[in-house]
């Protein structure tokens, strides 16, 4: 027997691992790169973002709507740099906030952790909304009797079933599901966009660039233009869940930001060149893509463009609770939120646990504030920026995180610092003009944000104090076993940790 053969046959015991991860249960390494991207760019929904965020964006940033979008691009694709340096070293199914951990500590942990799960549930509620705002467009349509509330609350109640079911049967079929409905969504709204172009002929250039516009107001449409990105880091839940996660979770989070900044580009040149011709205000209108869609004669393709936008809000609503979710079991394994959070199902390896906490929050809210009164549109940009603010809250601090980081492992370069620090004062600049901006016009969202994080922070806090956290764990990721290493000897498992 040569040596090589002794060596594997008698192996040196290796003490230094457990005997499963510290976030077991999930269904590890089940699914591929195209699942992966999948989640993210379902929590995207780069089809819904198109044709409803460039409205938003033209409402406060009318003069500079493209190069805003622009802006927000360059911007996402240097976060999404930043975020790519955790991913490609920790698989994480707590994203920023696990990162964060691993550069800030506990306590910048702790404060992405209720920035990112107030930024998820905002995107949920927005996209629930959203969602049946397109469905109930396409049935009115066909019955004008069944525009209103009560029929906003009805598809909702729907959205919500089927919310469930997808989410709790594993994410092999969300993550499918999810990708089916976006490539057909971004099919039909790209040929839509291409149609409405050709049909317009030769563009005025002079329309897409900026002119007379404030600083703060292209602050705050660059904000807004960057709600239509947020999200794309969420690949990074499935850390646990991919296989090989250290290569695919950080290509997948660099194609969905590309493709998005395409898209973007194409549907706010678009929105904004048409309506330019044909004298309207893009602000002004209820659905851009059906006003040009009549005018320029494709009626027809407005429909079908209807179809594939309020398909894909529900998808962003399946990407955006599997993300809540995810951060929500973490930190619970963690043990800075309650043990029976990080529940999983026994057969389909679902954060049960976590979404038996987040579904009736996100499925209750937005029927509860149709049912006080308020006009969708209305909670729909409450929603969007109240997410938009927690999301680039967690941006920042994981791109602060990021320097620390690679300092602490060694392996800090200077391209990653800079590129770092700058994506954080950019990003901490722009939110600061935006909630100026916001206020200004006479907007809660400043404030519900600030609430719901105050609120989810003092929760995590009430729970640590109470006796619930574990000195130490706060950033756990998933680690190789001692079954998958030769000569592997599990060590003692903490009884806590079970």
């Amino acid at each position: 027997m040569s040596a090589l053969e002794r060596a594997i046959s008698r192996p040196a015991p290796v003490r230094d691992f457990g005997a499963r991860s510290p976030l077991h249960g999930l269904d590890r390494r089940s699914v591929g790169f195209f699942d992966v991207l999948a989640q993210s760019v379902s929590a995207v929904a780069p089809s819904a973002a198109a044709t409803t965020v460039v409205l938003l964006v033209a409402g406060v940033s009318p003069q500079a709507t493209v190069f805003a979008v622009l802006i927000a691009g360059v911007l996402s694709l240097l976060v999404a740099r930043t975020v790519s340096q955790f991913a490609r070293r920790l698989g994480a199914a707590g994203a920023v906030y696990t990162y964060t951990a691993h550069g800030l500590g506990t306590g910048g942990a702790l404060a992405a952790g209720a920035a990112i799960l107030v930024g998820y549930g905002a995107i949920v509620v927005f996209a629930l909304l959203g969602g049946a705002y397109y469905t109930t467009i396409l049935l009115g349509d066909l019955w004008p009797a069944l525009h209103g509330t009560a029929s906003l609350i009805a598809v909702l109640a729907v959205e919500a079933l089927l919310l469930v079911l997808v989410l709790v049967r594993g994410i092999r079929l969300s993550a499918r599901v999810a990708l089916v409905v976006e490539a057909v969504s971004v099919a039909l709204i790209v040929v839509l966009l291409v149609t409405l172009l050709v049909r317009m002929g030769p563009i005025d250039v002079t329309v897409l660039l900026p002119r007379d516009v404030s600083p703060a107001a292209l602050a705050a449409g660059s904000v807004i233009a960057l709600t239509a990105f947020v999200g794309f880091e969420s690949a990074a839940t499935l850390g646990v869940e991919a296989r090989s996660p250290l290569r695919t979770v950080p290509k997948a989070i660099a194609w969905t930001v590309v493709l998005s900044v395409v898209l973007y580009l194409l549907a706010a040149v678009t929105q904004v060149a048409g309506f330019d011709a044909i004298g309207l205000d893009l602000a002004a209108s209820a659905s851009p893509i059906n006003d040009l869609t009549r005018a320029y004669g494709v009626a027809g393709w407005g429909v079908l463009a209807d179809a594939g936008i309020a398909a894909s809000f529900l998808a962003c609503a399946i990407g955006s609770t599997t993300a809540l979710s995810r951060v929500l079991f973490t930190m619970s394994r963690d043990g800075v939120l309650p043990r029976r959070i990080g529940r999983t199902h026994p057969r389909w390896g679902t954060p049960v646990g976590a979404l038996a906490v987040a579904l009736p929050v996100v499925l209750v809210v937005p029927i509860g504030l149709l049912a006080a009164g308020m006009d969708v549109r209305a909670v729909m940009h409450l929603t969007i920026s109240v997410g938009a603010a927690g999301y680039i809250t967690a941006y920042v601090l994981v791109c602060i995180a990021a320097p620390a980081f690679l300092r602490r492992i060694g392996e800090l370069t200077p391209g990653a610092a800079v590129v770092s620090w700058v994506s954080a004062i950019a990003l901490a600049a722009a939110l600061i003009a935006f909630f100026g901006v916001d206020a200004a016009s006479g907007s809660a969202a400043v404030w519900v944000a600030l609430a719901l994080a105050a609120l989810v922070a003092a929760g995590i806090r009430w729970w640590m104090r109470r006796g619930g956290a574990r000195t130490g764990r706060v950033g756990s990721y998933d680690e190789p076993v001692a079954a998958q290493v030769l000569g592997g000897v599990a060590r003692e498992v903490d009884p806590r940790n079970a």
